[in-house]
């Protein structure tokens, strides 16, 4: 049997002689030594291209889609590529996370490929052309069950996309599957729901914060870069504080619900949950009713310098339940702000727990009015939690309804004329960090946030990290006008890229 090596020798000799070579003994084994390592590393790297890619694409997770999008432009990376790593990582770490509900694996592989097909032809449409993104269960993604985490709604599969769905898919985005949600956007975690409460990736014993509990894991765990969420009551926001992300609540109407399921018709948002304030930003930009020149991107990059903030300190800083970090996370977010040139303000806002005993009312309301007829009706269609919440409404009357919706225009008015001598408001998130999961499991636990009020008002809200207490993460809020979600998106971003909260990832 001839072995492989006399193969190469007598391939090269040939060689020699079909280009009619003069050559010595000795000159003949070096040119043939050094065309044999050539050989042999071209044979290498053409055995492992697989493995190559699969490690750039690996790596491409956890940089921003932008980079992912400039990476498919250049051609170092495919959507394909991206995400099968992508799907390669929520097998190996959302059995622990759980984040998803249901994947829509073949539909997600299919759209890779029809996003590199249009790439390479010229056709790049965007910054989410050939991103994998992920969507909260309460809103329809077509073919895909939106559960709402009901026992009555695990078959409910959804005819068509939500809007807001078909807005992302005209842009490229992939669509990867349904992330985990508290019961109809109300209370948890609670182990008795149609599926288990998503895990908290910097601590499992800790909560996500709800209800968009999947959107915020699947971020901080480093499964998708941008999600979508609602907020209700602060619903996105509330899992952006407690998991260290970014979510941004849209100005009220600026987004459309088509296709979502609602809880409060009055106080109902969806808004993006993200990786970066850019990234939040450019996803918020495909999905809002927004001209470009109302664009939540387009001051990114400019400085803040002598734009006025005013700080709602008092808000939060005297309630015996802020946690010590907090209070100074805060002071230090704010003194970051002046260092870049911003110029600060304490300014008062109107009492918080007068505002948020309305805001309840009129989300209790107007949620049990929507399911009224289900809670008489099929009571077993719902988690006994989910049902007990959404029944306190039945006892609301018409004149206290009045009363709380009389509150909530005081309140947008007070912010408003805040809003006319600042260019956002910064005030806490929540007053502790993510608290221990436990206690939840016995009963529904209030958690102490500061962001109801904003429902109501309608403002955009800007949710971002600030920092940490005993490795859990703690949050910011910057409020602005109507409409200008622009300026809280240019702060967040300075502010961001200032400092290095955005930075860390959980173990």
């Amino acid at each position: 049997m001839q072995h492989p090596e006399d193969d190469k020798r007598l391939a090269f000799d040939a060689a020699v002689e079909r280009h009619g070579l003069t050559l010595s003994a000795d000159e003949a084994e070096s040119v043939r030594k050094l065309a044999e390592w050539m050989s042999d590393g071209l044979s290498g790297l053409a055995a492992g291209p697989d493995a190559t890619s699969d490690a750039i694409a690996d790596a491409a997770l956890d940089r921003s889609f932008f980079e992912q999008g400039q990476m498919l432009r250049d051609g170092r990376l495919t959507s394909l590529g991206l995400v099968e790593a992508c799907l390669r990582r929520i097998e190996a770490r959302d059995p622990t996370y759980r984040a998803f509900y249901s994947m829509d694996e073949e539909g997600a592989l299919a759209a890779a490929r029809r996003a590199d097909a249009a790439i390479a032809a010229g056709g790049h449409i965007g910054h989410l052309h050939g991103i994998p993104i992920g969507i909260k269960d309460l809103i329809d993604v077509a073919g895909l069950p939106t559960t709402a985490n009901a026992p009555g709604r695990r078959t409910a599969i959804a005819a068509a996309d939500a809007l807001v769905v078909e807005r992302l898919r005209q842009a490229g985005a992939i669509v990867i599957g349904k992330l985990a949600t508290y019961e109809w956007g109300t209370v948890g975690p609670d182990n008795r729901g149609a599926f288990p409460p998503a895990r908290n990736p910097w601590s499992l014993q800790h909560i996500t914060g709800g209800s968009s509990s999947g959107s915020a894991v699947a971020v901080a765990g480093g499964l998708l870069r941008t999600t979508l969420g609602t907020d209700t009551g602060g619903s996105l926001r509330g899992p952006a504080f407690y998991c260290g992300i970014v979510g941004l609540k849209p100005t009220y109407g600026s987004v459309p619900r088509h296709g979502i399921l609602p809880m409060s018709e009055s106080m109902d948002h969806v808004g993006p949950m993200s990786a970066t304030v850019a990234e939040a930003a450019a996803t918020l930009d495909v999905i809002a009713d927004h001209s470009p020149e109302r664009s939540a991107s387009r001051l990114l990059g400019r400085p803040v310098a002598g734009l006025r903030i005013g700080y709602a300190r008092a808000w939060f800083a005297h309630d015996s339940q802020t946690a010590p970090a907090v209070l100074s996370a805060m002071d230090a977010a704010i003194s970051s702000l002046s260092l870049l040139g911003a110029i600060i303000e304490e300014v008062e806002l109107p009492d918080y727990h007068g505002i948020e005993v309305a805001a309840a009312a009129i989300l209790h309301k107007e949620s049990f009015d929507y399911h009224a007829d289900s809670l008489r009706d099929r009571p077993e269609d719902f988690g006994r939690r989910a049902f007990l919440s959404l029944a306190a409404g039945v006892a609301v009357t018409d004149k206290e309804l009045a009363a709380a919706r009389g509150a909530a225009a005081r309140f947008r008015a007070e912010i408003d004329t805040l809003l006319l001598g600042h260019d956002a408001l910064v005030t806490v998130g929540a007053l502790t960090p993510a608290l221990p999961a436990a206690p939840f499991e016995k009963e529904a636990v209030w958690t102490p946030m500061r962001t109801i009020g904003f429902n109501v008002s309608g403002h955009p809200v800007l949710a971002m990290p600030i920092g940490f207490d005993n490795g859990l993460p703690i949050g910011m809020q910057l409020v602005g006008r109507h409409d200008d979600e622009a300026t809280i998106v240019q702060i967040g971003d300075a502010f961001e890229r200032a400092t290095d909260h955005a930075a860390p990832a959980p173990d």
